[in-house]
C-alpha cells in the first residue's frame, strides 16, 4: 500500500484499518492497473485520474469498511452484496475478513472493472 493510503488507515481503530487494507488488497488483485487516490475518508481506484474515474471506493467505519462501487446498480447481484437506493452506485459492507473473501464479491468487482475498462 502507497504511504497516502497508509497514513489515511492509520487514523483508524486496528481490526477495521486491516480490514480496509485486505480490501484494498483484493481490489488491487482484480484491478492491479488501477490508479490509487486517497481523500480524507476514502481510498479511490480508478481507471484514471478524478472523480469520473473512478470504479472502486474504500471507506472505513467505525464498524465495517464500505466497498463503493460505480455504477454497481447496474451490475447482476445474485448474492445480494451491494446496498444502497442510488440510482447508479452501491456499496457492499465489509464486516470481517470472510466478507473480504467471498468469491461472489470478487465476481462483482471482476465484473465492474470489466465494464469499466
Amino acid at each position: 500500500m502507497n504511504a497516502d493510503v497508509e497514513r489515511l488507515l492509520d487514523t483508524h481503530e486496528p481490526r477495521i484499518a486491516d480490514l480496509a487494507r485486505r480490501m484494498c488488497e483484493q481490489v488491487l488483485a482484480v484491478f492491479p492497473d488501477a490508479v490509487v487516490s486517497t481523500d480524507d475518508q476514502n481510498v479511490g481506484f480508478g481507471a484514471g485520474t478524478g472523480y469520473k474515474g473512478l470504479i472502486f471506493v474504500v471507506t472505513p467505519h467505525r464498524a465495517h469498511v464500505a466497498l463503493g462501487v460505480a455504477r454497481g446498480a447496474d451490475l447482476p447481484d445474485p448474492a445480494r452484496l451491494l446496498e444502497g437506493r442510488g440510482k447508479v452506485h452501491r456499496h457492499a459492507k465489509i464486516r470481517d475478513v470472510g466478507d473480504v473473501e467471498r468469491p461472489e464479491l470478487r465476481e462483482l468487482m471482476t465484473a465492474a472493472v470489466a465494464r469499466s475498462t
